[in-house]
């Protein structure tokens, strides 16, 4: 039904009339990197849970109750991946509405090559731009965030400020037999 003063249909209570808001979840994580001699890795987390199990993708999960995005972003990337990082700035902001989710990443940088799997990853790497799995990534906005950090990156190289913030809409559901 919709409650008055509202303008779409809600979940309300038949008994005590409470209207139940479905809003979407939002998804906190980090883009971690490390540079030694010009040469920059990303470290990247292979997932032992579904959906997408068994496949790759940056530290992240689902933000709680009473944390703030910066705490959210950190506290997934100790959780699955171990690391130790100093968080930079919003880096990109993903509209995944097919599943009712905004994904937020972070720029980091690791503080430390002391990293390990968490419980909900079976591998923690670090990986150049060359190497990374792209067809085994876990979800798209996993492959834009990284397309759009390495596109970032080029430009700077040519001379061009910095890394950018970024925002896109999801559109497309991850696609096969595996998929959930």
């Amino acid at each position: 039904m919709v409650p008055a003063g509202d303008n779409r249909p809600r979940y309300v209570c038949t008994q005590c009339a409470t209207i139940h808001y479905q809003n979407p979840k939002m998804v906190l994580g980090t883009l971690p990197v490390w540079e030694d001699d010009g040469e920059l890795k990303v470290l990247l987390c292979k997932r032992a849970i579904e959906p997408r199990y068994g496949y790759w993708t940056l530290p992240a999960g689902f933000m709680e109750n009473n944390e703030t995005t910066e705490a959210a972003a950190l506290r997934e990337t100790v959780e699955e991946a171990g690391a130790n990082v100093e968080l930079g700035k919003l880096f990109a902001l993903m509209n995944v509405q097919h599943v009712h989710q905004v994904h937020m990443f972070y720029l980091a940088t690791l503080r430390d090559l002391d990293f390990a799997p968490g419980e909900e990853s079976l591998d923690v790497r670090m990986f150049t731009e060359s190497e990374i799995p792209w067809e085994e990534l876990a979800f798209p906005t996993i492959r834009a965030t990284l397309e759009l950090f390495f596109a970032d990156r080029a430009r700077m190289r040519e001379g061009d400020a910095g890394y950018g913030f970024h925002t896109q809409d999801i559109t497309r559901p991850m696609r096969g037999p595996e998929a959930s």
